[in-house]
């Protein structure tokens, strides 16, 4: 049985792997296709040193990314009660629902930040009052915020 080559990949590979990972393939899968397609490079110690490099450098980024958002949930709960205005008729029923882009407009204008409308989370809302919605900010930060449906 021949020897398997090890290769650092420059792009996603279906069933084989990520841009950045090292495998082992056959030599003639390495030579005749990822090779020569640019899709990998012979892992060499120098490719590796700048594979680590990148790698340390997303897991940076990523860690970024989930402080920022730690921040952003204690800002919104230091905002308090958010009020969304609404057409109401008979025993405070209201005329059509509370949308995830209403509270998201909400939040805008209260804490001044943008949040996505798709990471919001509502119950059903049917009459006035006070409610809670979820917010992702981030897969692991998940925040709540309270709100007040009132008549116009």
């Amino acid at each position: 049985m021949s020897k398997r080559l090890q290769v650092v990949l420059n792009q996603d590979v279906r069933k084989l792997g990520n841009n950045g990972d090292l495998v082992e393939v056959a030599p003639g899968y390495a030579r005749n296709y990822l090779l020569p397609q640019g899709i990998a490079s012979l892992a060499t110690p120098g490719i590796l040193r700048q594979v680590e490099q990148r790698r340390e450098k997303e897991r940076q980024r990523l860690l970024a990314e989930l402080q920022d958002a730690e921040v952003r949930k204690v800002a919104l709960k230091t905002v308090g009660k958010l009020i969304i205005r609404k057409q109401v008729g008979e025993e405070n029923q209201i005329f059509g629902t509370v949308t995830t882009q209403d509270v998201a407009d909400a939040i805008k204008e209260r804490a001044g930040q943008d949040v996505d409308r798709r990471g919001i989370t509502l119950p059903e809302i049917g009459k006035t009052g006070s409610y809670e919605a979820q917010v992702k900010l981030h897969p692991e930060v998940t925040a709540t915020v309270q709100f007040d449906v009132i008549p116009l």
